[in-house]
């Protein structure tokens, strides 16, 4: 059996791969876990979830969970992911629990863990909770057991925080929100029009099977007709649990989180607040990226795949910025986590403040196209060790020199060797990228043969 945790949390099909019985052990050991960190008080979690069906289900089994373990319970509701983990903080909470899969299907859902401060836990940690599932411990009876109550105003909480993030309001803005039927469709419209936009939501009425059907922010086409139709300003697109951010500008064209990440990181240098000129990202965020900072006298520290290693580093290195290409992007100075809502705050008051459209602040990356071939192999840890990939890989980089890169790299959750390259030229990027491919596959087809690794 493969590690119960992955890059954010448990996820799989809901009430087939996550159980109800699965939630409730995983939310009991949690306790267990984080409440032996607190001392001899009783320990208070919190719980969200997004609108999709298996929610409602799931929730119940996390609050049996949390409170025979002995753990008073705030029942949140729907919000996003990054609302859960501010209440968290907010109420002095020891654990917060989100019952969302982010940006899959309907019949997905997941589990994400917080620790007190509103924290995502360390892999440490998330072994420790999987190690004490099922274990054998005294229950609680009578007055120790848990009592679970609604947190009011959770809604309002929110996006009060939220609205603190502002620093330029955003009069005069017209902006067309993609909600993805999901978390954000109460709270993001809402929190827009306060801060003085002009709000058109779409894929704002969840019923709790309509969650990222085509919508959201890895189904653009929506959003992007609705912005030209309206003739807004810009678009916005979230994720299932809003912890993503997408925009779109006032012609259609998509702005990911990479140009995000370099309109924001120079926004933050003018005033002074982009800590040692440097901003975190992914080693798949696009080479146009670092083109740009590079050229603007910012520097980029690259982290595996997952926003989790993103703020992993901005902490680690005391940083101000960080993200993902999807759209995660992070700034640990306003929230403990990935903020779909307040990362859109922060790049539409960016608009706002300089008059400038979407367009133009975009165009300070120019991304060069890029071609991801995804490989299926036996062995991915073998494949990706191979001398002759090693080879093909490193003649390939010569051949690109520092106007194209190179990434093959196992994924993460399947026998896959994932090989990405950015070139100057789509036609060069997909030569290169089918030639590595190929040298994978003979290595693979190779290694089948003779039934064993392929020889140095």
């Amino acid at each position: 059996m493969g590690r119960l945790f992955g890059t954010d949390g448990v996820r799989g099909l809901a009430n087939a791969d996550l159980t109800p019985e699965l939630a409730l052990a995983a939310s009991l050991a949690a306790v267990h876990v984080l409440g032996e960190r607190i001392g001899g008080r009783r320990p208070l979690a919190v719980v969200g979830r997004d609108p999709r069906a298996s929610g409602e289900m799931l929730e119940a089994a996390v609050l049996a969970g949390l409170t025979s373990a002995g753990a008073d319970t705030l029942r949140a509701g729907v919000l996003p992911t990054p609302a859960v983990a501010h209440l968290t903080a907010e109420t002095g909470a020891d654990l917060g629990v989100m019952l969302s899969a982010s940006h899959n299907p309907m019949p997905d859902n997941g589990i994400k863990i917080f620790a007190r401060g509103g924290h995502k836990l360390p892999d440490a940690v998330e072994d420790e909770i999987e190690a004490r599932l099922g274990e054998q411990w005294a229950r609680p009876t009578g007055a120790g057991v848990g009592r679970v109550r609604d947190l009011d105003h959770a809604v309002e909480r929110y996006a009060e925080h939220l609205l603190g993030t502002v620093t330029h309001k955003l009069d005069g803005l017209c902006v067309v929100v993609d909600c993805a039927h999901g978390a954000a469709a109460e709270v993001a419209p809402l929190v827009y029009a306060r801060a003085g936009a002009e709000v058109i939501p779409i894929a704002a009425e969840p019923d709790g099977l309509n969650i990222n059907d085509g919508v959201g922010s890895t189904h653009l086409s929506g959003l992007r007709q609705a912005v030209v139709e309206a003739g807004a300003d810009a678009g916005i697109a979230h994720d299932g649990d809003a912890d993503r951010c997408v925009a779109v500008t006032a012609a259609g064209e998509v702005v990911d989180g990479d140009a995000i990440l370099a309109i924001c990181a120079l926004a933050l240098r003018e005033s002074g607040q982009l800590r040692e000129q440097t901003l975190v990202a992914t080693v798949m965020s696009n080479l146009g990226l670092h083109l740009a900072m590079r050229e603007h006298g910012i520097g980029v520290v690259t982290t595996p795949v997952g926003d989790r290693y993103v703020l992993e580093e901005l902490r680690a290195r005391g940083l101000s910025l960080g993200g993902e290409q999807s759209g995660h992007v992070i700034f640990p100075e306003l929230a403990s986590t990935g903020d779909g809502i307040l990362t859109a705050l922060q790049l539409l008051a960016r608009v706002a403040a300089t008059g400038a459209p979407l367009a133009q602040l975009a165009s300070v990356v120019r991304r060069l196209p890029q071609v991801l071939l995804n490989v299926p192999v036996p062995d991915k840890s073998s494949a990706a060790a191979s001398p002759r990939v090693a080879t093909a890989v490193a003649e390939a980089e010569r051949d690109l020199g520092e106007e194209g890169r190179v990434l093959l790299r196992p994924s993460g959750t399947e026998q896959i060797i994932r090989v990405m390259v950015e070139a100057p030229t789509q036609e060069r990027a997909e030569r290169v990228a089918h030639s590595l491919a190929d040298v994978v596959r003979r290595s693979r087809d190779r290694a089948a043969d003779q039934g064993h690794g392929e020889p140095a």
